[in-house]
């Protein structure tokens, strides 16, 4: 039996800004924001994409969807490659991803009511239009927890856990199979964001599509992903069954997030911090490894050789030199 192919793949993704300076506006210097990611998301999976801020996490989310143009790699959706294809080749993928964006309140138009906005794409696309895309936009309020009288209200009119199920409804209503959630519940209250996360969950469940969900906060990651990707800098360190990534981190910088996070019990035993200085520049990044710089196991190879993402067992892949030798291929 062969495996299924992933709904979405990933390969060496590269995106770099320029930047500009004095009178004449020349080039002088490069943003490296992502710099040869490379993961895939299978059908009805979710896969979690964490790491500090800055570090690339909603570049790769813009990237994927083709919000921003990546400057090389792949993106293959379904198995067909869509990163060179033009606006209007792009606009029947453009149905099977969308995203939820951070803030809900900034990305809703407030001159519109809550239901023309989830209802717009549904009109953008030809799919309903009077009565069928009122129904269809009643239907959809119901599925994330809202009243369909609320479809008359405006934004401000909402609190912000409701304003980000109306994005929600708004992403479902094109039927994706692809959501991109970047960091969709980190400005709600911390009681709303379980409320807003078991949504995800159920809605997941009832539709069967995937997510890659991304996020600063380990315990939210834990609790929605099948697996896990670590980013550092723009590129990704680390990929893992969820359960053996928080069991056993293989990469420095992995064990130093699990160290990070908050224990409730102050008489419970925690990870010795193993991170020290700040994050380089991604105008001028390290050579090698990108986290030599604050790693206390760095070796003189780790500041010439850049390791690539490899297998360390059991589907476990690790960008450290660390794990040469203990299951490592390549």
């Amino acid at each position: 039996m062969t495996e299924a192919p992933p709904l979405l793949e990933v390969t060496d993704l590269v995106k770099h800004y320029a930047v500009r300076g004095g009178v004449l506006r020349r080039q002088v210097g490069t943003v490296h924001a992502v710099d040869g990611v490379s993961f895939s998301v299978g059908k009805g999976e979710t896969l979690g994409l964490v790491g500090e801020s800055g570090c690339g996490k909603s570049t790769v989310a813009r990237s994927v969807l083709r919000l921003v143009e990546p400057s090389s790699g792949s993106i293959r959706l379904n198995g067909q490659e869509i990163t060179g294809l033009s606006k209007a080749a792009m606009r029947p993928h453009r149905r099977a991803m969308q995203i939820v964006f951070q803030d809900p309140f900034a990305s809703l138009n407030p001159r519109m009511t809550a239901g023309d906005i989830v209802g717009e794409p549904l009109s953008v696309h030809g799919l309903a239009s009077g009565e069928k895309k009122q129904q269809r936009v009643a239907e959809l309020f119901r599925q994330v927890g809202l009243r369909p009288d609320q479809m008359k209200n405006y934004p401000h009119q909402f609190s912000g856990g409701q304003r980000q199920r109306i994005c929600i409804a708004r992403a479902l209503s094109l039927g994706p199979r692809l959501i991109v959630c970047d960091e969709p519940v980190s400005a709600l209250d911390v009681s709303i964001q379980a409320q807003v996360i078991n949504l995800l969950i159920d809605l997941q469940r009832q539709h069967g599509f995937s997510y890659l969900f991304i996020a600063h906060d380990l315990a939210v990651v834990a609790h929605i992903s099948h697996r896990v990707a670590v980013m550092y800098l723009g590129r990704i360190v680390e990929i893992s069954d969820k359960t053996e990534l928080f069991v056993n981190p293989r990469h420095p910088y992995t064990q130093a997030l699990l160290a990070s996070v908050p224990v409730a019990d102050p008489k419970a035993r925690r990870l010795t911090p193993v991170i020290e200085g700040d994050v380089p520049s991604p105008i001028n990044p390290p050579s090698g490894c990108a986290f030599h710089t604050r790693c206390r196991h760095v070796m003189d190879r780790c500041k010439v050789e850049r390791p690539t993402l490899a297998e360390a067992g059991g589907g476990h892949q690790v960008a450290c030199w660390l794990n040469e030798g203990t299951g490592r291929k390549g």
